[in-house]
């Protein structure tokens, strides 16, 4: 997988999820702000990353997450894959 492809997927799991108008979902974008999470979303953000990408996510992980590329760069290290640029 690539990062490109990465990102799409992680797009589009955002939209499905948690209702996201695609056009919000901005490399700079805050997370939060962006998807207006509460504690719970938090909780159903952690089952999807889990669910789709095979890695378990600490509750303090989240801590340094602020933007969506944060998000993405997250995802891309603990998924392990070399093909990531």
């Amino acid at each position: 997988m690539t990062m490109e492809q990465l990102i799409e997927k992680i797009n589009y799991l955002l939209v499905e999820e948690f209702e996201v108008d695609a056009e919000k979902i901005t490399s700079e974008a805050n997370l939060k702000a962006t998807l207006e999470l509460d504690s719970l979303d938090y909780i159903d953000m952690v089952v999807v990353l889990e669910h789709h990408f095979g890695f378990k996510v600490k509750p303090e992980d989240f801590t340094s997450i602020e933007t969506i590329q944060d998000f993405y760069d997250y995802t891309a290290r603990r998924i392990h894959t070399k093909e990531l640029v």
